[in-house]
C-alpha cells in the first residue's frame, strides 16, 4: 500500500510538472503573452512588407519594346467632386480628359479636362521608395524645360497669325483672279477716247459718268434745261473735256435736231451768229461736233462757215461721221485746218452688256492699228454703261491702254 501511495504521489508530481511547463489544460489551448506578442509582430511585419512590395510594383513604369519607360498618368480624382449634371457626360470624353490631364507640380493642382487642349510639357517624376531618388525618362531628360501654363496662355495662337499674314500679304482673291474679259494687250500704249454725246438733257445721268473720274469728253447740247449746269459740271470735274454738241439737220427732214440747230435754208451769217450764240451759252469749250447733221455735213458751203468759226475761236471741229458723204475732210484741207473724226464704233446702239463688250473689242482693234480710237456713247446710257466702264477699266489699264480726251489724243487729222 505504501508503494502504491508513493507511486501515486510521483505520478501526480509529474503531472503537475507537465502542466506548469506546457500550461495546457484539458479542453483548452492557451498561449503565453510573449508568444502572442511575437505572433502579432510577425503578422504586422509581413503585411508591411507586402504593402511596400505592392506599392513599388504599382509605381514602377512599364517598359516598352524599345527599352524606354512608359509613364502612366496619375489617376484624376477631380471627377468625384463634379456636380451631378457632369456625370451624365459620355464615358469616352471623361476617359480622354483624364488621360490628357497631368498634375501641375508648380501649383499643386490637377488641371481640369477643359484645359488639356494646351498640353503643357510636364516632367513626370517616378518616386523610388527603395533608393529615394527621383528619376526622369531619357526622353524627358533630353527635352528643354517646359513652359509654364501662364506663358502658354500669353503666347498667340499660330493659326490666327497665319490668317493675318495671308490677309495682309498680297491682294485679295477678288483682285488677283484671272481676267473675265481677256482683252488684247495695247500696242504702243494705244489711246482710248470716250466721247459722250447729248449732254444737257439730264444732269444726274451725266454725274454718273463724271463719278468714274477718268478722262472723257462730253458734248453738251445748247438751249436745254440742264445745258449750262451740265457744262459747269464737266469743267468742274477736272477729268472731263467739254464740247459744244451743235445740232444740225439730218437727211431725214422728219428728224427734229432740237433747238439751236443749223437748218439747210440758213445763210452763212445766220449760221455764224447761231454757232457763236451757242458757244456763249455752254462755253468755254475745247471743240465742236455735230448732233445729227447728216444733211448739213454733206454741204460744202455750210461746213465752211462752221469750221471757220471754230478755227477763229481757237477750238477744233470733230466730225461724228453720221454720213459717209461728209465734206468735213475736204473743207478742212482746203482751209488748211486740222480736224478730228469718229473712227470707232458707237458703244450703245443696243443697250446691253454683250453689245457694249462686242463694240469695245472692235474699238480696241482700231486703237491698236491706228494708235488712237475715238468712240461715241450717250449720256442717256447712264443706267448701265458707267458700271460697265468701271468693270473693264482696271483690265484695260493693266493691258497698257490709256484713256484720254479728244483734244489730247493722237487723232488729229490734217
Amino acid at each position: 500500500m505504501a508503494q502504491k501511495k508513493t507511486s501515486i504521489k510521483k505520478t501526480s508530481k509529474k503531472r503537475k510538472t507537465v502542466s506548469k511547463k506546457s500550461s495546457v489544460k484539458k479542453g483548452k489551448v492557451s498561449v503565453s503573452a510573449t508568444g502572442l506578442i511575437a505572433l502579432c509582430g510577425g503578422v504586422i511585419v509581413c503585411c508591411m512588407v507586402l504593402l511596400l512590395a505592392t506599392t513599388i510594383a504599382e509605381r514602377r513604369p512599364e517598359v516598352s519594346e524599345t527599352g524606354t519607360a512608359k509613364i502612366q498618368p496619375e489617376p484624376d480624382h477631380s471627377s468625384k467632386a463634379k456636380p451631378a449634371e457632369k456625370k451624365a457626360e459620355k464615358s469616352s470624353s471623361k476617359n480622354q480628359a483624364s488621360q490628357n490631364a497631368l498634375p501641375d507640380k508648380s501649383k499643386g493642382k490637377t488641371p481640369s479636362p477643359q484645359k488639356t487642349e494646351q498640353k503643357p510639357q510636364v516632367a513626370e517624376k517616378v518616386k523610388s521608395e527603395a533608393s529615394g531618388i527621383a528619376a526622369k525618362t531619357p526622353q524627358q531628360a533630353s527635352e528643354p524645360k517646359a513652359k509654364s501654363r501662364e506663358e502658354l496662355k500669353q503666347e498667340p495662337d499660330p493659326k490666327p497669325a497665319n490668317k493675318v499674314q495671308q490677309a495682309e500679304g498680297g491682294r485679295p482673291k477678288t483682285e488677283t483672279k484671272k481676267s473675265d474679259f481677256n482683252f488684247p494687250h495695247a500696242v504702243n500704249h494705244a489711246q482710248l477716247c470716250l466721247l459722250l454725246d447729248d449732254g444737257g438733257q439730264n444732269l444726274s445721268d451725266l454725274q454718273k459718268f463724271l463719278s468714274l473720274k477718268i478722262p472723257l469728253t462730253v458734248a453738251v447740247l445748247p438751249k436745254l434745261r440742264d445745258s449750262v449746269s451740265s457744262a459747269q459740271a464737266v469743267r468742274a470735274s477736272g477729268y472731263g473735256e467739254l464740247m459744244l454738241h451743235q445740232p444740225m439737220q439730218a437727211v431725214n427732214l422728219n428728224v427734229n435736231p432740237g433747238p439751236g440747230a443749223i437748218k439747210p435754208d440758213m445763210s452763212s451769217a445766220e449760221i455764224r451768229n447761231l454757232v457763236l450764240e451757242n458757244l456763249r451759252e455752254v462755253g468755254p469749250v475745247s471743240g465742236i461736233n455735230n448732233h445729227e447733221g447728216s444733211l448739213i455735213t454733206a454741204d460744202i458751203s455750210q461746213m465752211e462757215t462752221v469750221i471757220d468759226v471754230a478755227h477763229r475761236q481757237g477750238i477744233y471741229f470733230l466730225d461724228s461721221r453720221t454720213n459717209v458723204e461728209t465734206k468735213v475732210p475736204y473743207v478742212s484741207r482746203e482751209l488748211g485746218y486740222g480736224w478730228y473724226e469718229r473712227n470707232g464704233y458707237f458703244l450703245d446702239n443696243q443697250k446691253t452688256r454683250d453689245e457694249f463688250l462686242k463694240e469695245l473689242r472692235k474699238n480696241l482693234d482700231i486703237a491698236n492699228k491706228t494708235g488712237c480710237v475715238i468712240m461715241i456713247a450717250h449720256v442717256w446710257s447712264a443706267d448701265y454703261m458707267p458700271a460697265l466702264i468701271r468693270e473693264v477699266y482696271p483690265e484695260l489699264v493693266a493691258k497698257g491702254y490709256s484713256f484720254t480726251t479728244v483734244g489730247k489724243s493722237r487723232g488729229l487729222k490734217n
